[in-house]
């Protein structure tokens, strides 16, 4: 069978929504794993994302396009969900009746997870269902801004329950995609190092770390001046306010204007010379236009994968 998977935005200004985790960084993450799982049980798998878009619009057209002409049997858009912080649970979209089948073939088997089953729902509004030819699912694993849904959650369990019911069949091989640092449980001091050099956080001479798995002066006033610019108690210690500090930035999440705020934006107004507030306003996307020219990408504005490839090595 020949499926056509579309992960969810990651392809700016389509941009996700933000919770307590990312959603361009967790589609990316199922939808990877989806798309090894299927190849590894025999199926034609089109990936339906666009590698760059000019605008949302264009990048839905797209995704429906590729799907058209590769004309796959099965296409399956993957999305999370986010609301208030108490709604939860999981629903699936779809308009024919052989995709509402498939839909609630995929719903059962997340639902075995533990998450609320919110139902099988008409999806005429969902632009990817009504411009695609064949049968469609457009999937709200859950919300990215419930506590209770992201502790249940698992990339690697989400994965295995989609290709479940899409193919009745699992792979028994786990497939590694991406990582998500905002839960990287490595809290070495040799990955601080290696971070706070990635991270451009210098020593009090203004020179990178040297990497030697040692708290000394150095490596506390590096520590220090992240801890400043993220506006965290500044105690030169690593504790876990910082390292969740930290590991937000790694996560590197799509930032746009009306769509950021705290401590990554901090980050991100130090590293392109905006006033560290927090905020993005005009002068801060002046400031990202600028940095992006400077770096040869285009100058929208909007940090996605091409920038945040530039600031963090």
């Amino acid at each position: 069978m020949r499926f056509g998977i579309d992960i969810g935005h990651n392809c700016p200004p389509d941009t996700g929504e933000n919770g307590i985790k990312y959603e361009d960084n967790l589609t990316l993450d199922v939808g990877n794993r989806v798309i090894g799982k299927l190849k590894d049980l025999g199926h034609q798998v089109v990936n339906c994302k666009p590698v760059k878009s000019f605008s949302v619009g264009n990048s839905l057209r797209q995704r429906c396009a590729k799907a058209n002409e590769s004309k796959v049997d099965i296409f399956v858009s993957i999305h999370f969900n986010t609301f208030n912080e108490f709604a939860n649970g999981t629903e699936i979209f779809s308009i024919s009746d052989t995709g509402k089948k498939v839909a609630k073939s995929v719903l059962d088997e997340i639902i075995k997870m533990g998450f609320f089953n919110r139902g099988v729902k008409n999806g005429s509004h969902l632009f990817v269902l009504k411009n695609t030819n064949m049968p469609a699912i457009f999937i709200e694993c859950c919300f990215i801004d419930s506590a209770k849904d992201m502790k249940l959650f698992n990339s690697e369990s989400m994965a295995n329950a989609i290709v479940k019911g899409l193919t009745g069949k699992l792979t028994s091989t786990p497939v590694i995609s991406v990582p998500d640092e905002t839960s990287n449980p490595d809290v070495s001091i040799i990955r601080l190092q290696k971070t706070l050099n990635r991270l451009r956080m210098t020593d009090y001479t203004g020179k990178p770390l040297d990497e030697d798995n040692e708290i000394g002066p150095a490596t506390a006033s590096a520590i220090r001046k992240f801890q400043e610019i993220v506006d965290i108690q500044q105690t030169g210690i690593i504790g876990n306010t910082t390292w969740a500090a930290i590991n937000q930035v790694l996560a590197k999440p799509v930032i746009r204007k009306n769509h950021a705020a705290g401590i990554v934006m901090k980050y991100l107004q130090y590293r392109v010379g905006a006033e560290i507030d927090g905020i993005y306003g005009l002068y801060t996307e002046d400031a990202i236009q600028q940095f992006q020219r400077a770096n040869g990408l285009y100058a929208d504005g909007i940090v996605g994968n091409l920038t945040w490839r530039k600031l963090i090595d």
